[in-house]
């Protein structure tokens, strides 16, 4: 039980990042691969940040600020010099490493302290006994809760309305008097910031930063947001907040299934590739209901 308790505290620290690719992917109709990077910096950011001495709730904003820069990156160099979005985040994953590199210092950086983590909350948790899987749960929940509401709120808004519009016709928009070339800015730094929180949270719930923590996790947060598709329309959720909520129990499933496959004994090496085959599932499902709709 407690196996599970820790899949799913680990899910919710990596909602954030799943909403994120959820921004890019299907409002803005962009496919970023800058979170692979992006997620690293920050957790590399937070682990430096935390060793230094900064207070968690200083280390996570300037987390958040690293990938929003990232995602900025990523921006400018798809509208100001005209690449392709999919390889203008591919040369920014890519010289993120480096960068990476250099904020850490070596390759990996452990936490000091676990009581100077959100979870430990400067010493006050272990003083009154909220240690353990359960109070990282409810960390966790209390944290998406919250993040939920916020970005909700945030897509109804006039602003966030715009936002959603760019994915949808860019032409109209830009008959608007509407800048696209803002919008894909603010669309993808708050993408990637998103991420930024998800690389900080995950950073303090496993106590240390690696320079190759990052490898893979576009998958991982794409598979959530495929999951989150199908329930979505399974359940019929076409609002905004609907949506969400589907991706929110689609990172949830993800991750037990991937818990399950390691408590039944599979080998932890296989993981990646198990990944890809349950995104590939999901990518597939909807041509196979078609096909057989047609036939």
């Amino acid at each position: 039980m407690v196996f599970y308790l820790s899949a799913i505290a680990l899910a919710l620290a990596t909602l954030a990042l799943s909403w994120g690719i959820f921004l890019s992917v299907k409002i803005f109709s962009l496919p970023d691969i800058t979170t692979d990077g992006s997620y690293t910096l920050s957790a590399a950011v937070t682990a430096v940040a935390l060793s230094a001495g900064f207070p968690w709730y200083a280390a996570m904003p300037l987390a958040m600020l690293a990938g929003l820069l990232a995602g900025w990156a990523t921006a400018l160099i798809h509208t100001r010099l005209q690449v392709n979005p999919l390889l203008s985040g591919i040369l920014v994953m890519t010289g993120l490493y480096s960068i990476n590199l250099m904020v850490m210092g070596r390759s990996n950086i452990p936490l000091p302290e676990a009581e100077n983590t959100l979870f430990g909350l400067g010493g006050l948790s272990a003083a009154r006994g909220w240690q353990g899987p359960s109070f990282q749960l409810l960390a966790m929940v209390l944290i998406s809760a919250l993040l939920f509401v916020l970005l909700q709120r945030f897509l109804r808004t006039d602003y966030g309305l715009a936002l959603r519009a760019t994915g949808q016709s860019e032409a109209m928009l830009a008959s608007m008097g509407v800048s696209v070339n803002a919008m894909k800015f603010a669309g993808l730094g708050l993408a990637n910031a998103l991420t930024g929180l998800s690389g900080s949270l995950v950073c303090q719930y496993q106590q240390f930063a690696d320079i190759n923590m990052g490898i893979g996790m576009v998958i991982t947060g794409l598979g959530s947001v495929m999951m989150g598709d199908a329930i979505s329309k399974a359940l019929r959720w076409n609002s905004i907040s609907g949506q969400l909520l589907g991706v929110m129990l689609g990172c949830v499933l993800f991750r037990l299934i991937m818990a399950f496959t390691l408590a039944s004994g599979a080998d932890p090496n296989l993981m990646k590739l198990l990944n890809a085959l349950v995104v590939l599932a999901f990518v597939a499902l909807p041509q196979w209901k078609r096909k057989g709709a047609s036939a």
